[in-house]
């Protein structure tokens, strides 16, 4: 399985904010780091197929990012995602399950699973307006992995999250990325170091690093910084 990145890049005007970036992703965690404004986002959101590039190609196994057959391999939670306050929990993901085309049965048992997983089985009725800012992004996560996806991204996927839910959180996308390509984005090098295979850095809308985790000449914190000196952090 592979996610192929050819050339991408999206323009606004006079601004390239993603500037021909070209990557092929193989099942693993892939981190994604970047300061604010970076491109990161911009990015995923073309991986996902909400932006449309200006220029180059996506595909998976072949598959056009245009696709509904790349659609039914994704999971995905942007930064900040859209629920209905008045459901439970398990209403909201029994509605994304219904919008994936899961079949009733097999959407109920996974969306049974998923809160079990990421820590919600015991709000998973009560409605999404009175949970926390963590329980919402952990709600996120638990929809993002709704149809086993073989390609995962999530855009700033700890925020909101206390030390043990990143915990867990880590714990999930480890699992994940034995079977499915994981690009996991975030300005928090703690959030990948313990579970990437992979380490991207980006930085004015191109791939400044591209190594293995454990290939850095120090530690993840300082070489990251170190990266960004001279103003991009």
């Amino acid at each position: 399985m592979e996610l192929n990145i050819d050339r991408i890049t999206k323009q606004y005007g006079p601004k390239i904010a993603v500037d021909r970036i070209s990557l092929t992703l193989r099942p693993g965690v892939a981190g994604l780091l970047g300061a604010n404004g970076a491109g990161k986002t911009t990015l995923m959101r073309m991986l996902c197929g909400i932006l449309r590039p200006t220029g180059g190609s996506i595909s998976l196994d072949g598959l056009d990012v245009s696709t509904e057959g790349y659609r039914a391999a994704l999971g995905y939670l942007p930064q900040d995602f859209g629920y209905y306050p008045s459901f439970t929990g398990l209403d909201f993901l029994l509605y994304m399950a219904a919008l994936k085309g899961m079949e009733r049965s097999h959407a109920r048992q996974r969306s049974l699973e998923l809160l079990e997983l990421v820590g919600l089985s015991e709000v998973g009725r009560k409605k999404i307006r009175t949970y926390s800012g963590g329980m919402k992004q952990r709600l996120g996560i638990a929809q993002a992995l709704l149809s086993q996806p073989k390609l995962l991204i999530l855009d700033e996927p700890t925020a909101g999250l206390d030390p043990k839910e990143r915990v867990r959180f880590r714990t999930i996308i480890q699992e994940q990325g034995k079977e499915s390509i994981v690009l996991l984005s975030t300005h928090i090098v703690s959030d990948v170091e313990h579970i990437a295979d992979r380490i991207l850095m980006v930085k004015d809308g191109q791939i400044i690093y591209d190594g293995d985790v454990h290939d850095t000449p120090q530690d993840l914190e300082s070489f990251y910084l170190q990266q960004f000196e001279g103003g991009g952090m």
